[in-house]
């Protein structure tokens, strides 16, 4: 059984690569959009979910453990997929959007998990918290913009 600052290490550190991979959609969707508010909107999500990043990061070090820096296996995978997606389809924004917003999805649920555990400590629990009222405002607003596109 794991102590509590190594079950904190670890909620962190999945947080930690699942907003590297967000900040990393987000970076791609900036690129590859033709849109200019849209490029700039995601340019500034992705520098937003890298300050949420390095925040994490330095609460694991408060714990003495060495947080995650890459992104996952499957966040890496997701990119790759929407990276060929575009290069056979062009840069449709619609689909750009569509992919964005699932991305959303997934980290709003990821936080929504980490927050429903009972025994992290009040210092991650209030990090967590502050950084979910971010991701759920993006998430909020990316979901109103596709359902104005669709």
């Amino acid at each position: 059984m794991s102590t509590p600052a190594e079950h904190a290490v670890k909620v962190l550190n999945s947080l930690i690569e699942t907003t590297l991979d967000s900040a990393r959609g987000y970076k791609e969707a900036a690129h590859s959009s033709e849109d200019a508010q849209y490029k700039t909107m995601f340019s500034e999500r992705s520098l937003k979910r890298m300050k949420i990043t390095g925040d994490l990061q330095q609460e694991v070090r408060t714990f003495g453990g060495e947080p995650e820096d890459d992104q996952s296996v499957l966040g890496k995978a997701h990119n790759m997929f929407v990276d060929l997606k575009a290069a056979v389809m062009g840069h449709d924004e619609k689909a750009i959007i569509n992919e964005v917003e699932r991305g959303e999805d997934f980290i709003k649920a990821k936080f929504e998990k980490a927050l429903a555990e009972d025994d992290l400590p009040a210092t991650v629990r209030e990090l967590v918290s502050r950084a979910f009222a971010d991701i759920k405002a993006d998430h909020d607003t990316i979901s109103a913009l596709k359902k104005t596109l669709n």
